[in-house]
């Protein structure tokens, strides 16, 4: 059975971190490009910060950078956002998302999201308080 769970999510106090986890199960996501997606209330889903193996690289969007880090454990077979100074704006729900190796560059997976054609999780509620 291939899927993706995410974790770690809750309620923090401006300022704060949080380190949140996606687990991957029935496929290895070494073997795939990973993303970290929020959606807040009201707002389209944008892209957080991605890896790709065809660049090697990380990309994050504008406003968290300096503030999150993506990072991976292969024993574990899972990828980390870590996330720290947490601003209200950060709140929303955040999902990882999987798709095979080779096919996007770390900023185009972020930019472009990978949709249906990708694997998701069902995510998990980030909420920071002011």
């Amino acid at each position: 059975q291939v899927q993706l769970v995410e974790s770690g999510g809750g309620l923090v106090q401006t300022g704060g971190s949080l380190r949140l986890s996606c687990a991957a199960s029935g496929f290895t996501l070494d073997n795939y490009d990973i993303g970290w997606f929020r959606q807040a209330p009201g707002k389209e889903r944008e892209g957080v910060s991605c890896i790709s193996r065809r660049d090697g690289g990380t990309y994050y969007t504008d406003s968290v950078k300096g503030r999150f880090t993506i990072s991976g454990d292969n024993a574990k077979n899972t990828v980390y956002l870590q996330m720290n100074s947490l601003k209200p704006e950060d709140t929303a729900v955040y999902y990882c998302a999987a798709v095979p190796a080779g096919i996007t560059t770390s900023q185009a997976m972020c930019v472009l999201s990978p949709g249906p054609s990708g694997f998701w999780g069902q995510g998990t509620k980030v909420t920071v308080s002011s």
